[in-house]
């Protein structure tokens, strides 16, 4: 079950509301975690076994670092922190990159590790990384203990944000958990951004999604340079549509029920560098990598050597974060790559620039990335980039280019426009009266014609079934 299911907006979430407003305050975390495992287990019921074993070693765990604390015991506080970490990495190793390694192994001939062939718990990435938090943000004194194992099982749980982001860390939403209050304005916001999501997810990211499968299916010997950057842009509005849309239905699920979450997504086509983009990019992912892994590891306090092996630590490790596969991991280190030039190099160069200029250089970097983070067969990804590059088999044009063009040009120039702050803008400039009588105009319009897609379509695809 996914938020831009007919079953979970007609279904599930008016379920959830009308029980979880109803239920007294004291009992409301208690029928939220109900709710939370059912949506959950709904596909796969096994793998709540999984959410539980995790719940509960980070739950102890944050109650002996707590203790040893307490007792001064700076060195066992440190070992329980370490256990934490250690059990979470291992879980997420085993269900998400064992199969990977083993047979990366076997291909060049070790057959050392069986192929498994389990299949991924949804949002697994996710929820390893929240609790590893909770455990470092109770060392470091950021956060108190949850002795409250319910509260404790919200936060881990917490459907909103589970399958997709954002990453939540404890310090941020501990209080929430424990207390939080429900205002009328903040549902009311809490509506207006989940509707906004799922136009992004259903109107936009689904049609755009099409035209990528269209290219990427067809053989090298049919691609067309024009084609090949055709469908890289496409792919490119598709994952930020996609991912911000399921932020921003996160976010605005998150305030339904009393809750306020980080912003995901700041319009990171805007960019002017790659290093700006990753600042606008996933910011939940980009901010728990740094406070948690580069900054321990000495961050930019550290000699050009070092800087370099951190970040490039740092971004392979995000980038084999988003799934196990090569592909991913040089998507990663390809932005490793590129932000050790510019904060050794070419950084203040660009400031440099004509405005316009520092744009397209973002824009062409991150397109290129894009084409490695969504072709994940090596043997077509050569190819593709090949042919991004003026190297296709089929030359600079066909008929199918312009065909496609024509078809998604009204949509691929309304994607464009809506990830900007452009629409934000000349909507903040109307009337304040104007815009009262429009917004649930509007909302009411993306609802119908989100939901009459839903009804006609069948791609509707999920991106996240690899985290």
């Amino acid at each position: 079950m996914v938020f831009s299911s007919l079953l979970f907006l007609f279904l599930y979430l008016p379920v959830v509301l009308l029980i979880y407003y109803v239920t007294p305050l004291r009992w409301r975390n208690g029928v939220l975690l109900v709710f939370n495992l059912i949506f959950y287990g709904w596909g796969e019921p096994v793998y709540i076994v999984i959410m539980f074993l995790s719940t509960v070693i980070d739950y102890t765990h944050g109650i002996l670092v707590g203790r040893c604390k307490r007792r001064g015991d700076d060195r066992g506080a440190r070992l329980a922190v370490c256990s934490s970490v250690v059990f979470n990495l291992a879980l997420l190793f085993f269900f998400k990159y064992w199969d990977f390694v083993a047979g990366s192994l076997a291909a060049i001939g070790l057959p050392l590790m069986p192929i498994l062939g389990l299949s991924l718990p949804i949002g697994i990435s996710f929820y390893t990384f929240q609790t590893m938090s909770y455990t470092i943000d109770v060392y470091r004194g950021d956060a108190p203990v949850q002795r409250n194992l319910i509260n404790f099982g919200t936060f881990v749980t917490l459907f909103p944000q589970l399958i997709a982001g954002p990453i939540i860390k404890y310090k941020e939403l501990g209080d929430q958990i424990d207390h939080r209050d429900y205002p009328v304005e903040r549902f009311a916001s809490g509506i207006q951004t989940f509707a906004v999501g799922l136009g992004k997810k259903v109107l936009l990211a689904n049609n755009l999604g099409q035209l990528w499968d269209a290219y990427k299916a067809l053989p090298a010997a049919e691609l067309t340079t024009a084609g090949a950057w055709l469908g890289v842009i496409a792919f490119s509005l598709q994952i930020y549509f996609d991912f911000s849309g399921y932020s921003d239905m996160a976010v605005g699920l998150g305030r339904m029920l009393g809750f306020e979450f980080t912003r995901n997504f700041d319009y990171p086509y805007i960019s002017r560098s790659v290093t700006e983009f990753w600042r606008r990019w996933h910011i939940s992912l980009g901010s728990w990598f740094r406070e948690y892994v580069y900054i321990p590891m000495g961050g930019n306090r550290v000699s050009r050597p070092r800087l370099c092996f951190n970040l490039l630590v740092v971004w392979g490790a995000t980038g084999i974060w988003h799934g196990a596969s090569w592909n991913f991991l040089l998507w990663g280190l390809y932005f490793g790559v590129l932000l050790i030039v510019e904060k050794l190099w070419l950084g203040r160069r660009i400031e440099r620039w004509p405005v316009p200029l520092q744009h397209a250089y973002a824009l062409f970097l991150v397109a290129v990335s894009w084409a490695i983070f969504a072709v994940e067969d090596f043997s077509q990804l050569g190819p593709y980039l090949g042919a991004m590059f003026g190297f296709a088999g089929g030359g600079a044009f066909d008929g199918a280019f312009f065909y496609y063009l024509r078809s998604y040009l009204p949509t691929l120039v309304l994607a464009c426009a809506a990830s900007t702050p452009l629409a934000a803008g000349l909507w903040r400039r109307l009337p304040e009266r104007v815009w009262k009588a429009a917004l649930p105009v509007l909302l009411l319009c993306v609802l119908l014609l989100s939901t009459a897609y839903l009804v006609d379509a069948t791609y509707n695809p999920f991106l996240y079934f690899r985290f």
